[in-house]
């Protein structure tokens, strides 16, 4: 195995590598779902202030960020490899520090979400029982494209969306609600493969088999439009059921939208991935909150 360096003179203040573990960027998706959910619940924000804070702080810095230290943990040997200047291979954080902050963050996690409610402390629970297996041997879900983008789906979209909205509410959310939710995780794994298009040559060569690495990128590609469509057109029909068909035709618009752009991502996916990634998606979590305001019509 790699040998993790030594940290040396002149690197940047602890406390800021820190930082970088958590990773702060990646914290926008599960807070985006987060304020769908509360959108959804239909409560009036300023009564539950407390619990909108504490559950904003739940989705990101705390669940999201230790879920991006245990994979930085378990990664650290080929990040020594492949992304040296890393926190952990570096020896910023030295040691054993990264496994230590992993179960003291989850540790946190779990008494905030415990504060938070009974429903919320389960969808935590589930999301750190995921996000340890995304990364940690033996389950190690992020091998397998089609599970560890499911759980992916499931952690930053599905979960945080139920528990904004059992924050919220102080109970467990509607069927209609929690059905919501799910489709829209599940629309993520579509978005997760098109991650996966930075990186093929690096996961074929390190027996990672993410869908673009495992399909190849045109076979991929196809299956993550397929994906993310299909769950928002059962959402369109799902408002037309409820009754609320302007919110139905404009989530119809930016799937619309999104099905326009998919003709240039599939005619060469390495290339245009990132590219549908700044555009198709951010259409796609527009559907989101659009759909959140539509559920609290029917509160």
């Amino acid at each position: 195995m790699p040998e993790i360096r030594v940290a040396r003179l002149g690197q940047p203040p602890f406390w800021l590598s820190v930082i970088e573990l958590l990773k702060p960027v990646t914290w926008f998706p599960p807070m985006w779902a987060f304020a769908c959910g509360v959108i959804a619940s239909g409560v009036v924000v300023t009564s539950r202030l407390q619990f909108l804070i504490g559950g904003v702080l739940l989705a990101g810095p705390f669940l999201c960020g230790t879920s991006q230290i245990v994979n930085d943990w378990f990664d650290r040997h080929v990040d020594a490899l492949n992304q040296p200047e890393r926190p952990i291979p570096s020896g910023r954080i030295p040691g054993r520090m990264g496994l230590h902050m992993a179960v003291g963050w989850s540790v946190l996690s779990m008494l905030l979400a415990a504060m938070l409610g009974t429903w919320v402390f389960v969808a935590s629970a589930l999301g750190l029982a995921l996000a340890w297996a995304y990364s940690a041997p033996p389950f190690r879900l992020k091998r397998n494209g089609w599970w560890g983008n499911a759980a992916v789906g499931l952690c930053y979209e599905s979960l945080p969306w139920f528990t904004a909205a059992a924050a919220m509410t102080g109970s467990l959310p509607e069927p209609g609600l929690i059905a919501i939710a799910l489709l829209y995780g599940l629309g993520a794994h579509g978005i997760m493969t098109l991650n996966d298009f930075k990186s093929i040559a690096g996961d074929r060569a390190m027996g990672l088999r993410s869908l673009p690495a495992a399909m190849g990128p045109d076979r991929a590609a196809r299956l993550a439009c397929i994906v993310m469509a299909v769950p928002q057109m059962v959402v369109v029909s799902l408002l037309l059921q409820w009754q609320q068909p302007t919110h139905a035709l404009a989530v119809f618009g930016v799937l619309m939208g999104q099905i326009v752009l998919m003709p240039r991502l599939l005619s060469d996916p390495e290339r245009f991935a990132p590219w549908y990634n700044g555009t198709g998606i951010v259409l796609y979590v527009s559907g989101m909150m659009i759909t959140a305001f539509a559920l609290r019509g029917l509160v």
